[in-house]
């Protein structure tokens, strides 16, 4: 079955970086686009960031535009989050998804942005 693991979240004072990574299983990963998500609390979900499989394309949120970069390694099914200049309002839990696949989430990675 599908199994997503998160990993490389921490805490991090403003201005630093962490880079999230997200091993995949279970299914053809090179033909998949992988979603990175966030949940803060009191807050809805967002979509942070995603990369198609074939072409490796990327869009972002406007609120991590020139700071975060999705990568993928189809070699070792990993998709990656570097996160650079991080800010306050980037603390959450980040997840990593497979929209295609229903129900395809890992159990999240807590990042806190904090002095």
């Amino acid at each position: 079955q599908v199994q997503l693991v998160e990993s490389g979240g921490g805490l991090v004072q403003p201005g630093g970086s962490l880079r999230l990574s997200c091993a995949a299983s279970g299914f053809t990963f090179s033909s998949f686009t992988i979603a990175w998500h966030r949940l803060a609390p009191g807050k809805e979900r967002e979509l942070v960031a995603q990369i198609a499989g074939r072409d490796g394309s990327t869009n972002y949120a406007d609120s991590v535009k020139g700071r975060f970069t999705i990568s993928r390694d189809n070699a070792e099914n990993t998709v990656y989050l570097q996160m650079n200049s991080l800010k306050p309002e980037d603390t959450a839990v980040y997840y990593c998804n497979v929209p295609a696949i229903f129900g395809s989430w890992g159990q999240g990675t807590q990042v806190t942005v904090s002095s």
